[in-house]
């Protein structure tokens, strides 16, 4: 999956940080003690959104343009990066259980070649969803 540029809203908070809102995803907000960290902390949760939305078998919303957010007079927008491909490499571990009929003989040469047969799934399931992501 390529990299995705989602609108954020910044609202600077009573201290020197500041609370982020993804408008795109509802009920994506999140805040940081400094801008950096903001930033840092929009893109963990909009990516956490979304791998969230994938693990349950949903779509997600395609971001919006930064020219149609609007702010109040003390926010500001911005532009930030979900990488989904490394964010669920390194937290999407979320694993179920299915059941599935093959043919007997591709069964028993799996067997034989001792083939992991959900690895087998996983890897192929993966190059599919990536090549429709694309």
């Amino acid at each position: 999956m390529k990299k995705l540029i989602y609108p954020a809203i910044f609202t600077p908070n009573d201290q020197s940080g500041y609370t982020v809102e993804v408008p795109d995803l509802p009920g994506c907000i999140t805040e940081g003690d400094d801008l950096a960290e903001s930033i840092a902390m929009a893109e963990d949760a909009a990516s956490g959104w979304i791998l969230g939305e994938l693990e349950d078998g949903k779509s997600f919303p395609p971001p919006s343009s930064l020219n149609s957010v609007t702010t109040s007079d003390d926010s500001f927008k911005s532009l930030i990066t979900v990488d989904i491909d490394s964010y669920s490499e390194k937290y999407g571990n979320k694993s179920i259980r299915k059941n599935i009929t093959i043919p007997a003989w591709l069964n028993t040469y799996g067997e034989k070649n001792n083939i992991n047969f959900s690895q087998v799934l996983t890897e192929a399931l993966m190059s599919r969803a990536q090549d429709t992501l694309r």
